[in-house]
């Protein structure tokens, strides 16, 4: 059935209709960006503080020692991830690509050669949309923890994110932690990234200890250094995880926006093509109301003579 322009006004009404949504989230997705970029540049001076705090605690005693127990254990024990993904749609292959890099990922950790296998890792996962993906992969999380809608809410999730995770390492259910996350790139791209939260690296814990004091008086910790090493590698943790929830949510809406662009330029290339064919279709139809009435004008006056 060919198109009237009665319908040809009601499709271009609603790619007009749709087109005003498109660019209404692409609005939203570029503002957002922004604040979570920022988020994660104001990290750094603080990451640099608890960086300095714990070469300060390294350089009064030898690191190995130091690090808690506990936090070294047998490669073989299953491994904890977090995965950072996305709630809602409209992201284009975002929770994909990170699921299937941390599938891969998880499947094979490193550790060294034991008879014991290792056990099924456990997966948190931050965003409907990711759980689901590991979820069919056969890695159902533990628990699904919904996304902050702004940069004053990571703080919160991340503290949920650090009580559920300590409490099963508590258990010593799993040895290795991990964190899972896209990490935005130039030209509204990413790529996905990984981290070993615990244990910490020991290459990293030595060279923090050779790491230069930015003044000449050289600090002192006070109190007990384990009490003071716990609290400063609590800290470390919570930027870590703090700042791949933010990079996450940078990339998220990076995605979103390179989606919403490319949607914008079909809706354009449609409503040109659908004000083309409506131009087309009522032209025709007043050709023919003309040639109708010259037919009836000739008519009459061939009968008149």
């Amino acid at each position: 059935m060919s198109d009237t322009p009665a319908s040809l006004r009601r499709k271009i009404k609603t790619a007009g209709d749709l087109q005003s949504v498109v660019r209404t989230m692409k609005a939203v997705a570029a503002s957002s960006i922004g604040q979570y970029e920022k988020s994660v540049s104001a990290l750094g001076d603080y990451y640099r503080t608890v960086e300095l705090g714990l070469g300060a605690c390294f350089r009064q005693g030898n690191p190995d020692a130091i690090v808690p127990k506990d936090q070294r254990k047998d490669d073989s024990e299953p491994v904890g991830a977090i995965v950072f993904g996305s709630d809602q749609g409209l992201v284009g292959q975002f929770n994909e690509v990170i699921a299937d890099f941390a599938i891969k990922a998880l499947s094979a950790v490193p550790g060294k050669p034991t008879n014991k296998p290792p056990g099924k890792p456990h997966v948190w996962a931050v965003g409907e949309r990711v759980r689901e993906r590991l979820a069919d992969a056969g890695i159902p999380p533990l628990k699904c923890f919904a996304l902050p809608n702004s940069v004053q809410e990571i703080t919160p999730l991340v503290g949920e994110l650090q009580i559920e995770s300590e409490a099963h390492r508590a258990k010593r259910e799993y040895a290795r932690l991990y964190v899972f996350h896209n990490r935005p790139k130039p030209g509204a791209a990413y790529e996905p990234v990984s981290q070993q939260l615990l244990p910490l690296d020991a290459e990293w814990l030595k060279g923090l200890a050779k790491v230069k004091w930015p003044t000449g008086t050289i600090p002192q910790v006070m109190g007990t250094g384990n009490v003071t090493l716990r609290a400063l590698i609590r800290e470390y943790l919570f930027i870590s995880v703090f700042r791949a929830c933010a990079e996450s949510l940078a990339s998220e809406n990076a995605s979103r926006l390179a989606a919403m662009q490319r949607a914008d330029k079909n809706i354009d290339d449609s409503l040109e093509t659908l004000n083309a064919t409506f131009h087309r279709v009522r032209q025709a139809g007043i050709d023919e109301e003309l040639f109708d009435v010259v037919a009836g004008f000739e008519a009459l006056t061939s009968k008149g003579k």
